[in-house]
């Protein structure tokens, strides 16, 4: 029989328009298989609310993969070691997989190149990061351009079916998924994720239908948190199960207001198109005065660090987003704007630390978009809203009609009116916290500390 090849999957979990599969699959017998690694990412291995994902969605390819007579082998242990030695076990000289944007998955790609014949190929982003470029032959810093230059190579080809699959002659051996404990146990704090998500190519694909219906009306429904009008597909693009051009070509004739979608579509491969430029760019404030901003630190802001992850801040549109994010591991992408300047401009605690906990806790934490976003949110980033931009929570609650949202995630205010749930006041009911600061003065601290920052 011929020699296998083995399919090295990342945040690729899919069949369908899955180029390193459809690759592999026409040269031989296939092995696929995901490596937990998390030596190679160090500190930035993924956070608790993603291994519950990925728990759920290894488990759904497995059982995709059963259905065509496939099999998903699991290993654990450091890319290249691991897959030199399946390598040698296997009798395997080729890897296919897709190419990744993360720092650590590009120094990985390169070390498993160095024992390997690695071909990876692109499937992850509407066009490769990296191959967006001026008229001088630079890579664009600025979204806008970025977005009308990206439109010129858009739309995507089609997306291609599952290919067929053979089977090597004999399957190397695999780790069990339950021994890999990616699930809480004590305590089981998954609940509010199991209710609302279904990980898996199948779970995207309903999403994906469901959306489609809706898409037409997503301008206008985008930015109401108490509406379901974002598409909710992102935990589901995150992990590779649709493809952005599966998504790409489902909704762009919607009609209505889709082109508003196929925009944060967009804004997906411009993130990764800075991280692919600026590899340290979660860790680093792009622009450099930044690095002098007087954050707070010590034991108060750790205390309202803390009443900000927890959402007791006062604030009932801040706290819905940070309880909404600790049930189901997705938070509104209007609140995540509102939650974000909140933490670095009210509460004066670098950009970082929110960045830290969305990438434990989202099922969506994209290691671009989150750095970006939160750059952006900081007014630190390449391309980014200004600090002394200053969002009042008091205001943009009533102004996106969150009341709704409030009363779900924020039951001791159910029932308040909605005249005076976005602002309790005296009527603020026993249990909930009085506000950690209040607006007026968190913006005077905001803006004397950007003032501060200037002057040195």
């Amino acid at each position: 029989m011929t020699t296998p090849i083995i399919v090295w999957l990342r945040r690729d979990l899919r069949l369908a328009d899955q180029p390193a599969f459809r690759a592999a699959g026409a040269r031989g017998p296939v092995i696929p298989v995901y490596l937990l690694d998390d030596e190679t990412p160090k500190h930035r291995k993924m956070g608790a609310a993603s291994r519950w994902w990925l728990h759920h969605s290894l488990a759904n390819l497995a059982a995709d993969l059963e259905q065509v007579g496939s099999r998903l082998i699991l290993r654990r242990g450091k890319c290249d070691e691991v897959l030199a030695a399946l390598a040698a076990e296997s009798g395997a000289r080729e890897v296919h997989g897709l190419h990744h944007v993360e720092p650590w998955w590009r120094n990985a790609e390169r070390a498993v190149g160095k024992v390997l014949d690695l071909m990876l190929h692109h499937g992850l982003y509407l066009a490769p990061p990296g191959s967006v470029l001026t008229g001088g032959g630079t890579p664009f810093k600025i979204y806008t351009p970025f977005w009308r230059a990206l439109q010129e190579r858009l739309p995507p080809a089609p997306p291609l079916p599952a290919p067929k699959l053979t089977a090597p002659a004999s399957w190397p051996a695999s780790d069990r998924l339950e021994d890999w404990h990616l699930l809480p146990t004590r305590p089981d704090w998954a609940g509010g994720m199991r209710a609302e998500w279904t990980p898996g190519e199948g779970g995207a694909a309903e999403r994906l239908e469901t959306f489609t219906r809706r898409a037409a009306r997503y301008a206008e429904r985008r930015n109401l948190p108490s509406m379901i009008g974002t598409s909710r597909l992102s935990p589901h693009l995150h992990f590779g199960e649709v493809s952005p051009a599966q998504v790409w070509h489902a909704v762009a004739n919607a009609g209505g207001s889709v082109t508003t979608f196929l925009g944060e579509l967009g804004w997906r491969d411009y993130a990764a198109n800075v991280i692919h430029q600026f590899p340290d760019y979660a860790a680093r404030s792009y622009k450099e005065e930044f690095e002098h901003l007087p954050w707070r630190t010590g034991p108060e802001a750790e205390a309202d660090l803390m009443a900000w992850q927890q959402g007791r801040t006062g604030y009932p549109i801040v706290d819905a987003g940070m309880r909404e994010l600790w049930a189901t591991g997705w938070m509104h992408n209007r609140v995540r704007m509102i939650v974000a300047s909140f933490l670095i401009k009210h509460l004066l605690i670098d950009w970082r630390r929110g960045e830290e906990w969305f990438w434990d806790t989202l099922v969506d934490a994209d290691h671009a978009q989150n750095a970006v976003n939160w750059q952006w949110s900081a007014g630190s980033g390449v391309d980014a809203n200004m600090f002394v931009r200053i969002m009042a929570p008091l205001t943009q609650s009533p102004k996106f009609d969150a009341a709704g949202y409030i009363r779900q995630w924020v039951p001791e205010l159910a029932r308040l009116g909605d005249a005076e749930i976005h602002d309790p006041g005296l009527l603020r009911p026993r249990g909930y916290p009085a506000k950690i600061i209040e607006h007026v003065v968190g913006r005077a601290r905001a803006l004397a500390a950007h003032a501060a920052m200037k002057a040195v």
